[in-house]
């Protein structure tokens, strides 16, 4: 898994694809948050992150898909999945891998982030006023969905030879689980079931989380929908074998 891991943030640097999404990502975000007026942190009177924190999961939606689009699809494309799985690789390690170059990447993103948050620890009054509780929170429910994101991603792209295909792949199904169960929640014929409906959606889990509040619950929903999607992955990749 290691040595996977290794090839993939290789590719990944090695191309400056990843540095380029962080980077956009980065620009993206400074300038909904720090230029227009509708979305600026300076406009809101108070010491809070809640526009990054609304904002970020949209921009998820495309950066992730774009990250994790070539991880399988390109492999396959160029004949290499092929010889991979035929070599005492076991699935697991290889779909791990590739996860866990996501993940870096997704920590590496975040990180320069957090200078949103020391300036409004500066920029409170009094200094420090801020609900820091609801920060960490957020940002732990924001890495939880950009993982979720992730393994959707891998799985679109071990079903597809073709990188956009998988990224539109990944996208829809991201975007559906993030906010569709919520849409599907306000039919009429379905509201007697709303609440169980907006349940399955990660949206609901992602602002629980938010709040500071850390429940089992949510954390257990970002954990199941991983491993379900990066086990629909290994399926896939088994069907290959035969």
């Amino acid at each position: 898994m290691i040595a996977i891991l290794k090839k993939e943030l290789s590719t990944q640097f090695g191309s400056l694809s990843a540095m380029i999404i962080a980077i956009l990502f980065l620009v993206i975000m400074g300038l909904f948050l720090w230029v227009y007026p509708d979305s600026s942190l300076l406009e809101n009177g108070y010491a809070s992150l809640q526009s990054f924190f609304d904002l970020a999961p949209w921009a998820f939606l495309f950066l992730i898909p774009a990250i994790t689009m070539r991880l399988f699809s390109e492999e396959k494309k160029n004949g290499t999945l092929e010889i991979i799985l035929t070599k005492p690789v076991r699935d697991w390690d290889l779909i791990l891998g590739k996860f866990g170059s996501v993940k870096v990447i997704l920590i590496f993103t975040l990180i320069p982030t957090l200078f949103y948050y020391l300036t409004l620890i500066r920029l409170g009054l009094p200094q420090g006023n801020i609900d820091h509780g609801a920060v960490w929170g957020s940002y732990l429910g924001l890495l939880m969905l950009g993982l979720s994101f992730a393994s959707i991603g891998i799985f679109s792209s071990s079903l597809s030879s073709n990188p956009i295909i998988a990224f539109l792949l990944s996208g829809a199904l991201s975007f559906f689980f993030y906010s569709g169960f919520e849409s599907i929640s306000k039919l009429p014929f379905l509201s007697f079931m709303d609440s169980t409906l907006i349940d399955f959606g990660i949206r609901s889990h992602y602002e629980g989380i938010s709040r500071g509040v850390l429940d089992t619950r949510d954390l257990m929903y970002f954990l199941s929908l991983i491993g379900l999607f990066l086990y629909f992955t290994k399926l896939n990749l088994e069907s290959r074998k035969w």
